[in-house]
């Protein structure tokens, strides 16, 4: 499903698996986004995941999504094994994770609305099933944090009964660096970049991220961030900026942040930008493992 923003919601395992069970609770989080507002059927994205330790090492975690694109939709669920090993004292983060997601998905084109007299169109609702796997490590080092993953890594046909092909290499690499300040303090800062590469185009996609927290008390917290997603494509067709403000807020174990997209440059898709929301809540929270991001 599409790479949004909402990653810096409290939500890493979305593109991370390496990052199942990172943290002292079981999380649920919960995302609704609405691109190009104001447009006709313009591109949305559900997901539900929820991931936890299940040892002091192992970890699970599970994702379904809905993405809907105009006549085309796609869902699907990913379930992931993640496992952790602490090179320190349990007080402080020294840590390696591996992870690994397997996801089925199914592709829908509806066609019932088409009119035209092309014999290689049905006219009816065509879907095609599909599957993939994602890999990825971390390692958390005191403040800081970095995770590597290799999302599609299997070459699954995509192609539907309406005879349209599409390729079949969709790998994507995807690498995330971090760092946490002011651990014990009132207010934090936390700068982060997050880089991916499509293997089959050659496109190369560059978050620059800084997030800001501020403790109301021991377990109230009101934060903010700024995502920068410039473009590295020379055609002024493709070349798109976008300006990411999020803000959110935890209450004792709720998590509610907003997020904006706006896009930027000569050439504009949609001036009412991008809108996701996203609910989280933690529960069986522990006395915590060692300070995680």
């Amino acid at each position: 499903f599409p790479v949004n923003f909402d990653y810096l919601s409290d939500n890493i395992y979305l593109i991370h698996p390496a990052a199942a069970g990172i943290g002292n609770c079981s999380k649920i989080r919960l995302t609704y986004g609405q691109q190009w507002l104001g447009m006709e059927e313009g591109p949305s994205l559900q997901t539900l995941s929820y991931h936890d330790r299940i040892t002091e090492r192992a970890a699970i975690g599970a994702i379904v999504f809905n993405d809907e694109n105009g006549y085309h939709s796609k869902w699907g669920f990913t379930g992931t094994y993640a496992y952790h090993i602490n090179f320190d004292r349990e007080d402080m983060m020294n840590q390696l994770s591996f992870g690994l997601s397997l996801m089925y998905l199914q592709n829908s084109l509806d066609q019932t609305d088409f009119v035209t007299d092309d014999p290689s169109l049905t006219g009816e609702l065509e879907t095609g099933n599909y599957y993939n796997a994602d890999f990825g490590l971390g390692y958390h080092y005191l403040d800081a944090h970095s995770y590597f993953t290799v999302k599609n890594i299997l070459n699954t046909p995509r192609e539907l009964n309406t005879g349209s092909l599409e390729s079949d290499n969709l790998r994507r690499y995807m690498l995330t660096l971090g760092y946490y300040f002011g651990r014990e303090k009132s207010f934090q800062l936390e700068p982060s970049v997050m880089g991916q590469f499509v293997e089959e185009t050659g496109e190369i996609l560059v978050d620059f991220n800084f997030k800001v927290y501020k403790a109301i008390n021991s377990k109230n917290q009101i934060w903010a961030a700024v995502s920068y997603r410039p473009s590295f494509e020379d055609n002024p067709i493709e070349s798109l900026k976008l300006v990411t403000p999020i803000l959110g807020f935890t209450f004792n174990k709720w998590m509610v942040s907003y997020t904006y997209t706006h896009q930027v440059g000569d050439i504009v898709v949609n001036t009412q930008g991008s809108h996701q929301f996203t609910l989280g809540f933690n529960l069986f929270c522990q006395k915590p493992r060692a300070t995680a991001c």
